[in-house]
C-alpha cells in the first residue's frame, strides 16, 4: 500500500495553495475513484471550496486495486470501495483528517468485476458485471465488512452478441421507501426488484422489468418523489422513464428519451452513456456520454412522466465516466476516465445547464462521491 501527496493543479490558486494539507474534522470532501491497472493512484481526497466547487486533491491510497466505485456511509464516517478485479472484493475505509485508512483486508465478495455498490439496513450490496450477480455482505457496528457473501445470479441474455451473451449486472440501488433493492442487468435488457432478508442477507427476486431489447441498461436515479425511475441505457445513447410503485415493488417503463442531438449519433464515434444525476428538485437530469463525450441536459416532468432533451454540453474531457451532484446542487462532477481529469460546472439554477468551471488532474478517473 502507498499513500502519496500529488502535486497542485495550476487549474486553481486555491490548488496551489493548499495541496497536500489535511483535511479537517467538519470539512465537506471529495473522494474520486480509479482503476490503478491504467495507472490511476487509487482513492484520491480532495479538498472541496464551499463557494466555487473546486476541488483541491489532498492526497491519495491505492491500498485496493481498481476501487473503481465508492460509496459514503450516512454518518460519514466511513467509505466503502470496490475492488473492480475478476476475483473481486469490497473493502471498507474509516475517514480520518489524513484521508482514509483502511480498516481490515478486503472482503471477496463472491462474484467478478463489481462496478458499482450500494448500503442498506446494515448491509452493502455490489453489482457484479462479469459474473452477472448481486452480492450482500453484512457491515459490522464497527464499519468492518463481514462474510461470506450472499450471492444472487441473474439468467438470461440479449440480442447483442458482443455484450449481451449472459447477464451483466451494472448497479443496485435501494428504492427510495427502504423496501427494495434494484439491480440493473446491460446483459439481460432487465431490471429486478428484489428483497432483502436483514437476518441472512440472501436476496429474492419479486419482479423483473423488461425494458427494451438492445438497450442495455446500465445505472438508475430514482426522481426525489420517489413514484418516477430514470434508467441510463448503454448500448443505445438514450434514458428509459419507469413509473414506480413502492406498495407493490413494481417498475413500468413510460418511454424514452434520446441522449444525443438529432444526427449525432450517426456522425459521431459510438456513444456509450455511463451515469446520470438528477436535481434535487426534481427539474432537471444530467448524463455522461461518453466517445460524444458530452453531459445530456434534460428537463424532467415528473407528473408527466417525461423528459426532453434539452442539449449537451462538452464534458470537460474524454470518457465521462460517472458523475456527481455537490451536496448544495450547484455543481456537477465529471470523472473523465480516458483523459485522466475530473471536471466541475457551476449549475444554472433556471436552465439546468452546465459552465465549466475547472478540473484537476486525476489519471483514470472512474467514480467522485462526497463526504
Amino acid at each position: 500500500m502507498a499513500t502519496t501527496e500529488p502535486a497542485a493543479d495550476s487549474t486553481t490558486e486555491a490548488a496551489r495553495r493548499t495541496s497536500g494539507r489535511p483535511a479537517r474534522e467538519g470539512q465537506l470532501r471529495a473522494y474520486l475513484g480509479s482503476f490503478t491497472a491504467a495507472g490511476g493512484p487509487g482513492i484520491t481526497t480532495a479538498a472541496v471550496d464551499p463557494a466555487t466547487g473546486a476541488l483541491t486533491p489532498l492526497h491519495s491510497t491505492d491500498a485496493v486495486p481498481n476501487p473503481s466505485y465508492l460509496a459514503a456511509a450516512p454518518d460519514g464516517r466511513h467509505l466503502y470501495a470496490v475492488s473492480e478485479t475478476p476475483d473481486g472484493a469490497a473493502a471498507a475505509f474509516r475517514l480520518t483528517p489524513g484521508g482514509p485508512e483502511l480498516l481490515a483486508p478486503a472482503v471477496p465478495i463472491g462474484g467478478a468485476d463489481p462496478t458499482h455498490l450500494t448500503l442498506t439496513t446494515g448491509h452493502l450490496l455490489t453489482a457484479n458485471y462479469s459474473s452477472g450477480d448481486v452480492s450482500t455482505l453484512p457491515v459490522h457496528a464497527d464499519g468492518t465488512l463481514g462474510g461470506p457473501p450472499r450471492v444472487l445470479a441473474h439468467r438470461g441474455s440479449g440480442p447483442r452478441a458482443d455484450r449481451q451473451e449472459g447477464p451483466h449486472a451494472h448497479a443496485v440501488r435501494p428504492d427510495p421507501s427502504g423496501r427494495w433493492l434494484l439491480s440493473v442487468d446491460l446483459g439481460t435488457d432487465s431490471v429486478r426488484i428484489c428483497a432483502l432478508d436483514p437476518a441472512s442477507g440472501a436476496l429474492s427476486v419479486r419482479d423483473e422489468t423488461r425494458l427494451r431489447p438492445g438497450s442495455g441498461p446500465r445505472h438508475l436515479a430514482f426522481h426525489p418523489d420517489g413514484q418516477l425511475a430514470c434508467v441510463i441505457n448503454e448500448l443505445d445513447p438514450t434514458v428509459t422513464l419507469c413509473r414506480w410503485d413502492a406498495a407493490q415493488g413494481r417498475l413500468t417503463p413510460l418511454g424514452e428519451t434520446p441522449l444525443l442531438p438529432e444526427g449525432a449519433a450517426a456522425a459521431a464515434d459510438p456513444t456509450y452513456p455511463s451515469a446520470l444525476v438528477l436535481s434535487r428538485d426534481g427539474r432537471f437530469g444530467w448524463a455522461a456520454n461518453r466517445g460524444h463525450d458530452s453531459i445530456a441536459v434534460l428537463s424532467l416532468d415528473a407528473r408527466a412522466g417525461t423528459a426532453t432533451l434539452v442539449t449537451t454540453v462538452p464534458c470537460g474531457g474524454h470518457w465521462p465516466r460517472d458523475l456527481a451532484l455537490h451536496p448544495d446542487g450547484r455543481h456537477l462532477y465529471a470523472a473523465n476516465e480516458r483523459s485522466g481529469d475530473v471536471t466541475w460546472f457551476a449549475l444554472d439554477p433556471r436552465t439546468g445547464v452546465p459552465e465549466r468551471a475547472g478540473s484537476v488532474p486525476a489519471p483514470a478517473a472512474s467514480c467522485v462521491v462526497f463526504a
